[in-house]
């Protein structure tokens, strides 16, 4: 069984890129494109790790992993969280890390096979 990937994300054409490239891998591919939904996502799907961007509509990325970390369940302790940055400010990665994320992305820097690295730092392979 392919581990489960959720990735929650506002701009269309990354979350294409990064759902392609995931598949690739052999990872199971859950997308939303705002923060209220994709909270749906995660505790419908269970996910094995989540990739989450900061600035969104509905809930931002700060609101979800606070909600996630409300709920036993679906917190950051359990699920591995790796945040997509615009701004990678040291302000916005801090707070971030400080709620229990475990890895960060920089858009303007980003590189899919970076991605795939991190992915599989947290959780592995795809399970294929």
């Amino acid at each position: 069984m392919s581990k489960k990937i959720v990735i929650i994300e506002d701009e269309k054409i990354l979350i294409e890129l990064l759902e392609k490239k995931i598949k690739e891998e052999g990872y199971e591919v859950f997308v939303s494109l705002n923060g209220k939904e994709g909270l749906e996502l995660i505790k419908e799907v269970k996910p094995d790790l989540v990739l989450l961007d900061i600035i969104m509509p509905k809930l931002n990325g700060y609101e979800v992993m606070e909600e996630m970390n409300k709920l036993k369940e679906f917190n950051l302790k359990k699920i591995p969280v790796i945040i997509i940055s615009n701004s990678g400010q040291s302000v916005e990665i801090e707070r971030a890390l400080n709620l229990g994320v475990r890895d960060y992305l920089i858009k303007a820097q980003f590189d899919p096979k970076e991605v795939i690295d991190k992915i599989k730092k947290q959780i592995g392979s795809s399970g294929y």
